[in-house]
């Protein structure tokens, strides 16, 4: 039988079932991209909350409107389970599980491996598999496949293969699923065909490599680019701090050059999904190969640090007011990792409210994303209500997120002392509003 032909015609004419495994900020996303296509789309995850409300006509992120979902599970185009059992009879299943990093920086691949797992006991021959979860080179060929084939299926003729990496910004009114270019990587040259076929149904442009692993490199490539370049800048604000110069004012000024400079921007430190873990996957493959990932590891140092900065820097505006860290009350604006989003993941306002606690001050936050949040020891911290009398109340206001609902000149006007993380502020007058 030709599976490959069967599948593409289901494909092309909108009668393969597909299933997303994971439904995430990445997951979600792209079930509503193909739901919308036509495709009838079955959601799977293990949290039982997303699912209900998936069914219920719900959303539970922010880039994903309650009426895309409704309209799609009112269609029947769209649904969710937590079982794997219930995917079996699907034509293609792409893998958006998370790949986060254990405490000691190196890959947790239990999701993926149980992914892998729980699919093969589904497999059937005419099946394509996609994993778009970020990890390290190797991974789709080391893991997924041998799970997918087994004993009696081939690559490429019975079953397909590849790797194709997400591409999602969280709260990017600009770019989404279906106007970002997507790169495949099949394990053979028909594995990436059936997958650019069904890919194309949901996203405009896709990128063909000739493999899973160059897949899975372009994106680490891509945020670990953006990790050295924000590991660079975040140096020369450290640099620029030793020599009494305005860093906004060397950035803005270099940035006019028209070739051969792309102006990249000091920080709080690192946050989110991609940039502060994909590095390490890059870097953790390589020591298993006796090298190591230098760039990578200095600007994890840098990055990581730059919390540390932040704590200066309330000392500093602190003391304008002859006061100490201990004692003062510090109101923390936006916790999430960047503006106009609700995701808290490795933000680094966690390590600044943990660090200024854990030098006795009392710290509370507002973020209009981010209702509570939860520190170590399980501490439980809920977004104070915005108002004047919340500024006033402050020794210092941190702003770490820029949120575009946050009204600047009222900060500015109702704050005795503000450390200004994200250069929000026009002017720092060096005592009254303190910058990196």
């Amino acid at each position: 039988m030709n599976y490959k032909a069967t599948l593409l015609n289901k494909i092309v004419n909108r009668k393969a079932k597909v299933a997303v495994a994971g439904l995430g900020y990445v997951g979600l996303p792209l079930a509503v991209e193909f739901a919308e296509a036509g495709f009838q789309v079955l959601g799977l995850d293990v949290e039982a909350d997303k699912v209900q409300q998936i069914n219920a006509g719900r959303s539970y992120i922010d880039d994903v409107t309650h009426e895309r979902i409704r309209s799609l599970t009112q269609s029947g185009r769209l649904s969710a389970t937590c079982d794997y059992e219930d995917i079996k009879d699907v034509d293609a299943i792409s893998i958006c599980v998370p790949t986060p990093l254990r405490k000691t920086r190196d890959p947790d691949m239990s999701y993926i491996i149980k992914a892998a797992k729980s699919i093969a006991e589904i497999r059937r021959p005419g099946m394509l598999i996609v994993l778009e979860s970020t990890t390290y080179p190797g991974t789709t060929e080391e893991i997924v496949l041998p799970e997918i084939t087994g004993d009696d299926l081939v690559a490429g003729e019975d079953v397909f293969v590849a790797y194709s990496p997400e591409r999602i910004d969280p709260g990017n009114q600009t770019f989404s699923v279906r106007n970002t270019p997507k790169v495949v990587g099949g394990i053979t040259t028909h594995c990436t065909d059936v997958a650019t076929v069904l890919y194309s149904a949901a996203v405009d442009t896709i990128i063909k490599v000739s493999s899973p692993t160059a897949a899975e490199m372009v994106k680490l490539l891509e945020n670990t680019f953006r990790a050295v370049n924000i590991g660079l800048v975040n140096e020369m604000a450290l640099m620029c701090n030793k020599l009494d110069i305005d860093v906004w004012e060397v950035i803005n000024a270099a940035a006019t050059k028209p070739f051969g400079y792309m102006p990249f921007f000091p920080g709080p430190g690192l946050g989110g999904h991609c940039i502060p873990v994909d590095p390490h996957y890059l870097s953790w493959k390589l020591k298993t190969l006796n090298y190591n990932a230098r760039f990578i590891e200095l600007a994890s140092e840098i990055n990581t640090s730059m919390p540390y900065y932040v704590i200066e820097k309330v000392t500093e505006a602190l003391n304008n007011q002859e006061r100490a860290v201990r004692g003062s009350r510090i109101v923390i604006l936006g916790v999430a990792y960047k503006g106009d989003v609700d995701d808290v993941r490795e933000s680094p306002a966690l390590d600044i409210i943990s660090l200024l606690r854990h030098r006795g001050a009392a710290v509370c936050y507002h973020d209009p994303h981010v209702p509570e949040i939860s520190l170590e020891n399980e501490l439980l911290l809920r977004s104070e209500v915005y108002s004047t009398g919340l500024l006033q109340s402050a020794d210092c206001v941190v702003v770490v997120t820029d949120h575009s609902t946050f009204d600047w000149r009222e900060i500015a006007s109702n704050s005795r002392s503000i450390v200004d993380t994200r250069h929000v502020f026009e002017t720092h007058d060096g005592e009254h509003i303190i910058g990196l």
